[in-house]
């Protein structure tokens, strides 16, 4: 049966996705974005569908709609993206939240919050279970988006315990795919552009911290099978790909897959990046029956060829 759903960020790299996606379930489809981080190039084919409408909106502003579900992505997930303006990262997490939340509440809708990995900081329990409360530094420069997640967490359990309204909350790990942003200064998205273009690979630290991969079909699989769940199942619930790679082996894969020149070089790491990161999805697997299929080399072709037709000029955004 077709449903009213709303993506909040749904001009974002996963939002345009899971637009697609409901869309071609049949569902009819509100898709909110202030177009920040996002880009309308991203679901330009979908504008004239009679089942989709975009409204530029920014959720740390309230709105009234009639909807049964809805995916909370809104917010700027990159750290250059997030640390741009911290303030405004803040707001998203944590206002963005108690008008979705509010909105759900109006609604009795299903609200599914897009977490993050980030919310265990610099982990000291690996792999990283849903249970751990993580080692994250509530002042440094990271913090705008850890914190304000952990902050957005708190708050749909809060909701959930007071007002009964029906959560889900999922910990993303790190995702890639067709319609990542070029600029948005992520792992996969920088290596595959500086390959494609012939500069030097940079690593930054000695490349031996670690990052889990997850294709953006995989991810979505995932997201849409805890929204699809029973109302009990609140979360949060770990969705990543637990296949762990140093970000130099990553670099490799990237190099192996394109004809380029490339140099690895190194530089200095940033304050606070985590030196590991590995879901442990055994949740996910128990509840929900999900885990990833797609491994890392075949994720990262699609992926090598829609960014070497982005700086082709085959695709504008």
């Amino acid at each position: 049966m077709a449903k009213n759903i709303l993506v909040t960020g749904g001009a974002g790299f996963l939002g345009s996705h899971l637009c697609d996606r409901l869309i071609n379930e049949g569902h009819n489809v509100i898709c909110l974005d202030s177009l920040q981080t996002g880009y309308k190039q991203n679901i330009a084919h979908l504008l004239q569908h009679p089942r989709f409408e975009f409204i530029r909106h920014d959720i740390c502003d309230s709105i009234r709609l009639e909807v049964e579900e809805i995916y909370n992505l809104a917010c700027p997930a990159s750290p250059p993206h997030y640390q741009k303006n911290p303030v405004g990262t803040t707001k998203t997490c944590v206002l963005g939240s108690i008008n979705m939340l509010g909105l759900a509440k109006r609604n009795n809708a299903k609200i599914l919050q897009a977490s993050t990995s980030e919310v265990y900081g610099d982990p000291k329990v690996h792999p990283q279970v849903e249970e751990y409360r993580g080692d994250v530094n509530p002042i440094g420069i990271r913090a705008c988006y850890d914190e304000g997640k952990r902050c957005a967490e708190t708050l749909f359990f809060d909701y959930f315990r007071q007002h009964q309204t029906r959560i889900k909350v999922m910990r993303i790990f790190n995702t890639y795919g067709p319609k990542m942003d070029p600029n948005d200064g992520r792992v996969v998205s920088n290596f595959i552009v500086q390959a494609l273009q012939g500069k030097d690979i940079t690593i930054y630290g000695d490349g031996s911290q670690t990052r889990s991969f997850c294709f953006k079909d995989d991810l979505l699989d995932g997201m849409q099978a805890l929204m699809n769940s029973d109302d009990s199942i609140t979360g949060p619930i770990n969705i990543g790909n637990p296949d762990e790679f140093t970000i130099k082996e990553l670099a490799e894969a990237v190099i192996a897959q394109i004809d380029t020149k490339s140099q690895i070089v190194f530089e200095p790491l940033p304050s606070d990046d985590p030196t590991r990161r590995k879901p442990d999805i055994s949740k996910a697997k128990a509840m929900l029956g999900w885990e990833p299929t797609i491994k890392l080399e075949q994720g990262l072709k699609p992926t090598i060829e829609y960014f070497a037709k982005l700086l082709a000029g085959e695709i504008q955004l």
